[in-house]
């Protein structure tokens, strides 16, 4: 399969390294800044050649960029977060132009495990009312945004499937908690790659649910083992479709 890369940061490099690892080419580097890149911009000429692009950007760019590649015709696995708001209009374009897009907060395929293991436990504890849940994230202080993509997706989990928790809050509390919240804390240190913690705690104990990135290897091959699932693929899609495919 041949791949262009859009962003050529940490995780563009990291994807580059897994692609090429299973065997696939990198037939364009996009990105306007990074010396290496060999396209400033996203063209057509840019993307000639490739079957599947590759998206690990910035949240003010990334629904341009996926406007620009479904309009040059070709499929895109998007890696960047902070652009759900917009989600609609993004469908509306890769209908319009009968191409594939397949995104997530998170392409780890054990963090992908870990909203399994979540929607699971959530569905038990939501018979279990003396429990309470909730959720904290790490990461880096260069990450662009905050709560995380994948804290959202988890809480948004634990919404759907515990019937008590009507609200989400990200936001610090200097009140009492309501009964019917859920509190999902961000913290930004140092280099940390991502860790995401939920817990379940009662007057008798807690259950903790936990996942810890030891480095980007996961996220990038996540990210191409989308790439393999998406291409020729028609339609919008998360990496849930992926993992129902392959857990049966």
């Amino acid at each position: 399969m041949k791949i262009a890369l859009i962003g050529y940061g940490k995780m563009g490099k990291m994807v580059e390294a897994k692609a090429l690892d299973r065997g696939h080419k990198i037939v364009s580097i996009i990105d306007p800044k990074e010396e290496k890149a060999t396209h400033r911009e996203i063209s057509e000429e840019s993307l000639s050649g490739a079957n599947v692009c590759i998206d690990f950007t910035h949240p003010l760019v990334v629904v341009e960029n996926i406007n620009k590649v479904s309009g040059f015709g070709k499929n895109i696995v998007v890696g960047t977060t902070g652009w759900y708001d917009q989600l609609d209009s993004v469908k509306e374009e890769i209908d319009l132009n009968k191409t594939g897009l397949i995104y997530a907060s998170n392409f780890s395929v054990g963090m992908n495990i870990l909203f399994k293991l979540t929607e699971y436990a959530a569905k038990i504890f939501d018979n279990f009312s003396d429990y309470d849940v909730a959720g904290i994230e790490y990461h880096h202080n260069k990450k662009a945004d905050s709560p995380s993509g994948t804290a959202k997706s988890l809480a948004e989990i634990i919404q759907e499937n515990i019937a008590r928790k009507k609200r989400i809050n990200y936001d610090k509390i200097d009140r009492k908690i309501e009964d019917d919240e859920l509190h999902f804390a961000s913290l930004r240190v140092g280099s940390v790659p991502g860790t995401h913690k939920i817990l379940f705690d009662s007057n008798a104990d807690t259950v903790e649910l936990s996942h810890t990135a030891r480095n980007r290897e996961g996220f990038a091959l996540g990210a191409v083992i989308a790439a393999e699932w998406i291409n020729k693929k028609i339609g919008v899609y998360t990496i849930n479709d992926l993992m129902n495919e392959v857990i049966k």
